[in-house]
């Protein structure tokens, strides 16, 4: 997510060509001044007035989109997880069967916090300061993660797996890309850099567990 001033999104919906589009870019500005405020100062020290000022916009403005400060920390985590799962998707098509396009969405989240190097603080605060967005996010990533996981299976791949164990091996893929992400994370917390050792091992690990199949079923 590339950093605007408030003047460049004041500017972006003066020139909306209607109201929609105009209410459609105010939003849109509020949640990416969050993002960049929440960021910088945690959940817990992020205020209405730090969010409009970074915005461009009146506080009064502000109650136009969002029903209270806990609304917007709520809505926050879902937006930034939406624009997550569309980038890995645009960045991994293409790919061919579940091995190159685990690893093509694998690869493609840490290209994503690389341009939205506030995501691992909100995600990671967001279980306690914004319980009901957390949950949203989990639910909306788990849901598209499973439905890749039953694509797969389809395809005659993960025949080890029943269906109903899906939902536990996306809880436990997507649990790996959190930690590895804090990891990873400079001591500033201002990026992430994934060493190739860590992509590898991790492909290792979703392709052969750490013991493999046991020898009478090789």
């Amino acid at each position: 997510m590339k950093h605007m001033t408030n003047v460049a999104r004041a500017a972006s919906w003066k020139t909306a060509s209607s109201r929609s589009e105009r209410s459609e870019r105010i939003r849109s500005a509020l949640l990416s001044a969050a993002a960049e405020v929440v960021g910088e100062v945690g959940y817990a020290e992020a205020s209405v007035t730090m969010i409009t000022q970074r915005a461009g916009v009146g506080q009064g403005t502000f109650y136009n989109y969002f029903k209270s400060r806990q609304d917007l920390l709520d809505s926050l985590l879902p937006d930034l997880g939406e624009q997550m799962l569309d980038y890995v998707r645009d960045e991994a098509v293409g790919g061919s069967g579940f091995r190159d396009l685990e690893e093509k969405s694998f690869r493609a989240f840490f290209g994503f916090l690389k341009s939205t190097p506030q995501f691992p603080r909100i995600l990671n605060e967001a279980e306690s300061f914004a319980p009901a967005g957390f949950q949203k996010h989990l639910d909306n990533v788990s849901k598209r993660y499973i439905r890749f996981l039953q694509r797969s299976m389809k395809n005659g791949e993960l025949q080890d797996y029943s269906e109903g164990e899906l939902e536990v091996v996306a809880y436990m893929l997507m649990a790996a890309r959190s930690y590895l992400s804090q990891r990873y994370m400079s001591p500033d917390g201002r990026s992430v850099e994934l060493p190739r050792l860590a992509a590898d091992a991790y492909m290792k690990f979703v392709l052969y567990g750490l013991v493999g199949r046991p020898p009478e079923e090789k």
